[in-house]
């Protein structure tokens, strides 16, 4: 199976998961769990929500996290700071990478937004350099366009 054909199955099994629920923090606690046992070597998959101007974990799998990450610092902060996908080969050559596990080598996250305005992200950690590519980074964005459609606003 492609990586394509692979997130398009992801996709379609995360739509058939969240179904007619709307509540965010339920849907993220499935999308993650569908997200870290569907992608082969990951460490750590999950949301964090953006609250007062920084992020605060969200339901996951993996390792326990780093609760709150300020905007605009580590591969999380600066996502929401750009609005954009951040796919990091090595995170310790990011400047500024924020190591919640000492294992994860490589990095996507990419930032929830709603009507553009950046509401929290998804993360995905490897312990393997270079794990994430241009096809990951497209298949998560799908995936996000999917949970947000599915999900009310976080609560305040």
């Amino acid at each position: 199976m492609s990586k394509q054909d692979m997130f398009a199955d992801l996709t379609s099994q995360t739509a058939a998961l969240l179904g007619a629920e709307r509540d965010p923090i339920a849907n993220a606690a499935n999308a993650a769990a569908l997200i870290f046992h569907v992608l082969p070597d990951l460490n750590w998959a999950g949301f964090y929500i953006l609250r007062g101007g920084e992020l605060v974990l969200g339901p996951f799998q993996g390792k326990p996290a780093c609760v709150r990450i300020p905007a605009g610092r580590g591969v999380c902060g600066a996502a929401v700071a750009q609005k954009e996908a951040i796919l990091v080969e090595d995170v310790h050559a990011f400047p500024g990478h924020i190591a919640c596990d000492a294992a994860s080598r490589s990095e996507l996250v990419v930032p929830l937004l709603r009507s553009g305005i950046p509401v929290g992200v998804i993360d995905l950690d490897s312990p393997v350099i270079g794990r994430f590519d241009a096809d990951d980074r497209i298949g998560i964005e799908a995936l996000a366009a999917v949970y947000l459609a599915a999900s009310d606003p976080f609560p305040a």
